[in-house]
This record gives C-alpha cells, sequence and structure tokens, in this order.
C-alpha cells in the first residue's frame, strides 16, 4: 500500500504482492539485487548466531518477504519464524522452503502476535524504510527478544548519494523498477537508528556499510543491459553513506 507523511504519497509495498516466483526468478527487477544482497549477508548473520547464540537459536525474521533469509537459516538448523503483510509472498516463501520447517505467519511487524522474549534472534532486514513508524517495529522487535539476543537491520542513509544511488540509480538502471518502491524520506541515518535502538534498549556493536562491487564485470553489464546476473555481487565496506547494515544486542 502507498503510505503517506503529511500530504506527500510516500511509499509503495502493493508490488510485492504480485511478484509470484519472479522472487526468485527475475532478472530485470529491483528484486534481483535482494537476492544478490542476501547470498552475501545471510552468511554473514548465520556466523553471527552460531558465534552468540549456537544452533539453537529460535529465529524470529521480521517483514520475511518469500523467505531469503528464512529459508537459508532454517536449513543451517535454527528453529524460524517469518513474518510479513503480504500473503502471496509467503505463499512463495513457503514453496520454497526446502528444510520444511519454516512457520511462516501473516501477522503485523507493529503487533507482533508472540510473548515477551520469545526469541534468541530478531532480523529486520529491508523492512524499516518500507514503514512510516521503525521506532515502533524496532520496539516491537526488541520486547520478544530474550536477554542478550541478537537484533540484526538492514537500512539505507539519508543524504544525497543514497537518493542517487538507491532510488534514481534502479529506476534509471533496471527495466521493471516499481515506482514509490523507495522514498528519500524513510531513509535513517545511523545516528538516528542508533538512538532507536538505545532507547528500546540494543547495544549496537556492529555497524557496516554494504554496497554493490562495482568493480565487477556484472555490475557493468548490469548498468548496459538492465538486468542482474547471477554473479552480481554486494560487499561490506566500512562507509555508510548509501546502505549499511549490522547487529545489537538486548540489554537492560
Amino acid at each position: 500500500m502507498e503510505r503517506r507523511t503529511g500530504s506527500q504519497v510516500l511509499i509503495n509495498n502493493d508490488f510485492y504482492e504480485t511478484l509470484g516466483d519472479e522472487w526468485y526468478t527475475a532478472t530485470d527487477h529491483p528484486i534481483a539485487l535482494l537476492r544478490a544482497e542476501n547470498r552475501v549477508r545471510t552468511r554473514w548473520i548465520a556466523q553471527d548466531i552460531d558465534k552468540y547464540q549456537g544452533k539453537s537459536a529460535k529465529v524470529l525474521d521480521v517483514g520475511c518477504g518469500a523467505g531469503f533469509l528464512t529459508n537459508y537459516l532454517s536449513l543451517q538448523g535454527y528453529g524460524v519464524t517469518g513474518i510479513d503483510l503480504s500473503q502471496n509472498s509467503l505463499e512463495v516463501a513457503l514453496r520454497y522452503d526446502e528444510s520444511k520447517r519454516v512457520q511462516y505467519l501473516l501477522a503485523d511487524a507493529y503487533k507482533l502476535p508472540f510473548a515477551d522474549g520469545s526469541f534468541d534472534v530478531v532480523c529486520a532486514m529491508d523492512i524499516l524504510e518500507h514503514v512510516d513508524n521503525p521506532t515502533k517495529l524496532i520496539s516491537e522487535g526488541s520486547r520478544v527478544l530474550s536477554p542478550g539476543g541478537r537484533f540484526f537491520f538492514h537500512t539505507f542513509n539519508r543524504n544525497f548519494l543514497s537518493y542517487f544511488m538507491v532510488i534514481k540509480g534502479v529506476d534509471w538502471f533496471l527495466k521493471n523498477a516499481p515506482p514509490h518502491m523507495h522514498v528519500y524520506n524513510l531513509f535513517i541515518t545511523p545516528k538516528e537508528l542508533t538512538s532507536i535502538c538505545k532507547a528500546e534498549h540494543l547495544k549496537i556493536d556492529d555497524m557496516r556499510g554494504f554496497i554493490p562491487d562495482m568493480f565487477t564485470r556484472a555490475f557493468w553489464n548490469m548498468l548496459h543491459t538492465g538486468k542482474v546476473s547471477d554473479d552480481f555481487r554486494f560487499k561490506f565496506t566500512k562507509c555508510l553513506l548509501t546502505g549499511y547494515c549490522g547487529s545489537a544486542s538486548k540489554f537492560f
């Protein structure tokens, strides 16, 4: 749905309902970039969970979409729950769940249907910039997180460079980019996110930039063809000017 702040139309999330199997197959849609991001981020998250929580960790993925992260983590042996407001996306996620163990639920990130401290890990990847109240989402995520649990996030900084790369760049170079997929006003600076997390009993332990690897043939082919190949890569960086992700631990 389109969300508004004041008189401005901000974001359109309806396109997720129309993707179907294109979540996993489309090459000329921004969802192909999301697949490429997850090829890097999923391994990083799993390594962190192994280090701090172990294989017995119970994981909640808030805004799980079609299950890129949830299905991967389930195959690694974790107990995983994914929630989303897109019924179509959840159905795709269920079809692609090779482990057949992920619990998928249609649920509101602002009102999670779980008791306090139900999970060892909560993930909020690619969702904070798609809601008009990220503080409420993070508050709910913290509520259902057990003491010492891990909170993972990915979002976009708010500045001219991120606007140019994340919004205009995607619109220019990917043929089937939906309108209002991202909007500038919903981007969140690292300072703002740190402040929100602290207020919700989450101490950020790691924050790192996350950008396309521009020094590859796949990147330049995308600019030329408007398609994202399977060897398109993202990488971590120290620079937080555009996309960034990180982890936090819950304290009292």
